[in-house]
């Protein structure tokens, strides 16, 4: 039953993304802000939501290595196999507003988690705090930034690049945030039963819970980014295929880093610095490869993926 429930969660985790997608879009043209934007902020921190399910319950239960643990390799899962896996798809054509301040804020949030391992090997409460505020203020000038630039741009070009998604104009408010929630849902949901059955499945083939931590779980938490960003890029929303990647990498640093310690400080001696520097590391990769030509192309994904699986096998053998 578990292992049937696997299968099931694999369809839940494509409604689920094909909901969250299109109701994040109607919400997008209903508060007139870009669907960029809605990729940066409610798309990708609800995709973010067994992150911060896993981070806060280790916290309470003391278990810093797993909290910091599952953000460092969901980062670089979002990062190195999603957007690896979209560009395959289809390449990945870049909004140059990423380049001037997301993809620059994913780099010192990156940073900032660094500085924190320098200094106590985990995050405390007052590391937490500023880190929460950071996310907090993040989101607020975000929709801000969108709402103004939505006002002030009213030309025709403006007008058909925000409506070049997949939700009918027509949609209303209410079922537009239903959408968006039942996707939500069925994303957590699906998740947690796919995890629950690639773990069996792991430990009928006799794998070890070591290697089923650090590979089924750490893909686990991040499989409604992958269903989301993998929809999006089908379905030509390559803004919000990006920017959920992006907004989830700040929104796992700054949020669940923030919120997590003001829990319990986390101290996580275990983590290997290898782990963080490659975090570091990809999220420079990426806007490099961004910023060639705008555009993540078959070739660079080729690159992101032999890093995620090269990664892969120096974790097991670690």
């Amino acid at each position: 039953m578990t292992l049937i429930g696997g299968i099931f969660g694999l369809a839940l985790l494509y409604y689920g993304a094909e909901f969250l997608v299109k109701g994040g879009s109607a919400i997008a043209l209903k508060l007139k802000v870009s669907p960029l934007v809605i990729g940066l902020t409610l798309v990708a921190y609800a995709t973010s939501a067994p992150e911060m399910v896993v981070s806060c319950d280790a916290a309470i239960k003391g278990l810093g290595d797993v909290s910091i643990g599952n953000v460092v390799g969901s980062n670089i899962c979002n990062i190195a196999l999603i957007l690896g896996l979209c560009a395959i798809i289809t390449p990945l054509q870049v909004n140059k507003k990423l380049l001037q301040f997301d993809v620059w804020l994913m780099i010192a949030a990156s940073l900032a988690l660094l500085g924190c391992f320098f200094l106590n090997s985990g995050v405390n409460r007052i590391e937490g705090a500023i880190l929460l505020l950071c996310s907090i203020a993040y989101t607020v000038w975000s929709i801000y930034a969108s709402r103004r630039e939505s006002a002030m741009e009213e030309s025709k070009s403006a007008q058909d690049a925000a409506t070049e998604i997949t939700a009918p104009p027509s949609m209303n408010m209410l079922p537009a945030i239903a959408l968006a929630v039942g996707g939500i849902s069925a994303l957590v949901l699906g998740g947690k039963l796919f995890v629950n059955a690639a773990t069996l499945l792991a430990q009928l083939c006799g794998v070890s819970d070591a290697v089923i931590g650090l590979t089924v779980v750490a893909v686990g938490t991040s499989l409604p980014e992958l269903a989301t960003s993998l929809v999006a890029a089908v379905r030509k929303e390559q803004d919000i295929a990006i920017g959920n990647v992006i907004g989830s990498n700040i929104f796992n640093i700054f949020t669940i880093l923030g919120v997590a310690p003001l829990i319990s400080p986390l101290q996580a001696v275990g983590i290997n610095y290898v782990d963080i520097f490659l975090m570091l590391g990809l999220s420079l990769i990426l806007y490099i490869f961004m910023k060639s030509n705008l555009k993540i192309s078959r070739t660079e994904c080729a690159i992101l993926l032999a890093v995620y699986i090269a990664y892969t096998v120096y974790l097991i053998m670690r």
